[in-house]
């Protein structure tokens, strides 16, 4: 294209008026100004686009031509800005969020459940998958915001803690009694029992091993399970003792379905939160949550 936007938008103003001093005035530049830019769209077309009557200008064969496409695309244009008028007014975008199963169901789903409410026009998109794996779509710009447990490395992220869980460890009352008819005595109890843990991809379960480690308790038998609901139901059916998140199992402790399995030494309390990439211009759908969560935040734990 070898004339500027404005040549064009004053000929399609030109055009649709049938008059000069009409474009003029829509225009908000002088007569002169319209007359010169036409002109020299006509000398670097090389043909004449309009003919003077006695009401105005009419467009020339050659004109009409052009115009049939300026107009095309001017109304287009025209249709882009109004759609995004009504994005910006209703508040529409697309959100992309990582997070754990677990963190999902038990952390993420109340923020989610409010921050719709607000936004139902935001697109919401889940990625589950694990804290580790979170972090690598973070850092490569595939998803915009990750609920996890705090980043040993921060380089380029910023974390927004919301809240501390506890990992406890958890069975019923007639598998620990089944235990003690054995002989096993409640210090004994994780050197002996099945051990019910998330796998070893996850960043609990790593948590979990290197506590193991460090107090030196040995683990004899244990099984391996991918989802936090699935302990939990394990430990109720009486399959062994599992590593939960405490806030997790509070009503189930309250009722005495399961007991917590006493530790010589607690394993230390993690922060989760939320986490996204700093230096760069955030989308507006992500600042507005990243608004609301705090807000959301500070609410819910005055």
């Amino acid at each position: 294209m070898n004339q500027n936007l404005s040549s064009y938008r004053i000929f399609y103003s030109v055009a649709t008026a049938g008059n000069i001093s009409k474009a003029a005035k829509e225009l908000y530049i002088s007569q002169p100004a319209i007359s010169k830019s036409i002109q020299k769209l006509e000398d670097g077309l090389g043909c004449r686009l309009f003919s003077r009557s006695s009401r105005g200008v009419v467009l020339t064969d050659e004109g009409r031509i052009l115009f049939d496409h300026v107009r095309a695309a001017f109304e287009t244009l025209n249709l882009g800005e109004e759609k995004l008028k009504r994005s910006i007014e209703l508040g529409v975008g697309h959100l992309k969020i990582g997070v754990s199963s677990t963190l999902c169901k038990y952390i993420l789903l109340p923020y989610l459940k409010e921050f719709i409410r607000q936004n139902p026009h935001i697109l919401i998109s889940i990625n589950c998958q694990s804290t580790n794996e979170t972090m690598r779509l973070l850092e490569d710009d595939q998803i915009d915001i990750g609920l996890v447990g705090k980043p040993s490395n921060r380089k380029n992220i910023h974390f927004d803690a919301l809240e501390e869980i506890e990992d406890v460890f958890v069975a019923t009352k007639d598998y620990l009694r089944n235990l003690h008819a054995r002989g096993i005595g409640r210090d004994d109890i994780l050197s002996n029992a099945t051990l019910m843990l998330l796998d070893k991809n996850n960043m609990t379960r790593r948590y979990i091993d290197s506590y193991f480690q460090e107090h030196q308790i040995p683990v004899q038998d244990s099984i391996s399970i991918s989802d936090m609901d699935l302990l939990i139901d394990f430990a109720k059916i009486g399959v062994g003792v599992a590593c939960v998140i405490r806030s997790f199992v509070k009503n189930d402790l309250a009722d005495g379905t399961l007991v917590e399995i006493p530790l010589p030494v607690p394993i230390p309390t993690r922060e989760v939160g939320f986490a996204y990439r700093t230096g760069m211009h955030p989308s507006r759908s992500l600042s507005g949550f990243i608004r609301f969560y705090r807000r959301f935040a500070a609410d819910s734990n005055p």
